[in-house]
Formats: C-alpha cells, structure tokens, sequence
C-alpha cells in the first residue's frame, strides 16, 4: 500500500510517549511499499518538536534526515533540504520551506518581517527583503 501520513505519526514513532501507538507507527511504516510526506508535515514535525518536546536543533536535523533515509519514504527532497539547510545554520526549518517554495512558485525574493529568517536566508543565496515599520 502507498500511504500518505499526518504529522502524528512521525512524532509518535520518534517521541514514543505512547508506546502502544509508537509500535503501530512503526508498522505501519515498516509495511508500506511507499511513505509520502508533505513539506507540511516535515514543518509541523519541526514545530512540535521543538516548541513541544524542546528537541534541540542538531537532533531535529538528525531525525528528519533518518526520515528521509527510510527505503520507502518520498517527499520534495530539494524543499526538505533548503529546510535542513537553515536549521542547520541555527534557524527554522519551516521558513526555509517556506521560501524555497515560494521561489518555485515564481517569487524572486523572499519578504518577511522576520530578521533571523532573512539574515539566514540571505546567507543560503536566497534574495530577501526585510520588512520594517516606520
């Protein structure tokens, strides 16, 4: 079966704070000829582990990368790794997905009121813009 999955699933399978559904996770994966996950899920995943679970950033990193390492997962690999690439340089996962999309749907800069996000951006390559009230 080819299986798409919600965000609770991973942090399940990585959390294990209920092993009875840890276990079920785990199979699930395991038996699925195909695991696809959204960019969506990977920034919500991030989320929660961080602001939730107060998971550091290099552990973070790590196990999206065991995720994405798994035989049978596909995802949007270029979107997940501009992700790891900010996370990995101190910043969020999810505004790095947030604008390498917003670049491959036709956007040549990146806008924000977010001055760690744009400075860490800026230092990828990526074209920014801060955004500063007056």
């Amino acid at each position: 079966m080819k299986i798409g999955i919600d965000t609770n699933i991973l942090v399940r399978l990585l959390v294990g704070d209920d092993p009875a559904q840890q276990k079920i996770a785990a199979e699930t994966l395991e038996e699925a000829e195909q695991v696809a996950i959204s960019a969506h899920v990977f920034c919500e995943f991030a989320w929660v582990l961080e602001r939730i679970y107060r998971v550091e950033k290099p552990d973070l990193s790590n196990a999206i990368r065991r995720i994405l390492d798994m035989r049978n997962v596909v995802a949007s690999r270029p979107m997940i790794e501009a992700g790891l690439a900010v996370l990995d340089a101190g910043g969020d996962f999810a505004d790095a997905v947030i604008a390498f999309d917003s670049r491959w749907l036709g956007g040549d800069t990146f806008v924000s009121f977010d001055r760690k996000a744009t400075r860490l951006l800026e230092h990828q390559g990526i074209p920014v813009r801060l955004l500063k009230s007056e």
